[in-house]
């Protein structure tokens, strides 16, 4: 089953004011932060798309507040695809798999990078798998989307302000529905 705009305003309607995982923000803020960061870079719609869609499979698979602190692992990134894939291009759906795995790259090949990870992001990051390796970070950015992934996983950190101005939740639905038409999916 594909998801619709209004599924994906429903899912944020019914379940957005969630806290996100310990931060100081709500999951739609935390979407709406992330897709501001990415337009503010002035990236493309499909990357704009993925960054406030990059979450959805909390939403889609709701496990109470803060998972991680009791061990869970919600596969997040996984989770959201089969219900986005028939109606959003790859380089939506690239990102928004790939941006776990970012992390776990960001920090093999930054050294600052996990020191600035929040306490849920560092609880996550050892559900996840840990951090890559050198040969697996290689690896990971090889990969087509990766680069997209990694800058969609810096907005993703960042989205974690209380209080910070952003557009609405239409705005960002006009978006994912330009990257639908310009990929013929809608």
């Amino acid at each position: 089953m594909a998801l619709s705009l209004n599924d994906i305003r429903l899912l944020f309607e019914r379940y957005g004011e969630l806290a996100y995982s310990g931060e100081p923000v709500t999951q739609l803020e935390h979407a709406l932060q992330s897709g501001a960061l990415a337009e503010a870079e002035g990236a493309a719609d499909e990357l704009i798309a993925a960054a406030f869609l990059h979450d959805l499979g909390h939403l889609l698979n709701p496990q109470g507040e803060t998972p991680t602190a009791r061990g869970i692992d919600d596969l997040h990134q996984y989770f959201a695809l089969p219900f986005l894939r028939p109606v959003l291009p790859d380089a939506v759906l690239e990102p928004i798999r790939l941006h776990v795995d970012a992390k776990r790259c960001m920090c093999a090949i930054d050294e600052t990078y996990f020191g600035q990870l929040s306490a849920d992001s560092v609880r996550s990051l050892e559900l996840q798998g840990g951090i890559f390796s050198k040969e697996e970070a290689k690896a990971f950015l090889r990969k087509p989307y990766a680069e997209d992934a990694l800058r969609l996983r810096k907005w993703d950190d960042r989205a974690k302000e209380q209080n910070r101005a952003t557009p609405g939740i239409d705005h960002y639905l006009d978006v994912v529905e330009r990257a639908m038409r310009k990929h013929g999916k809608t």
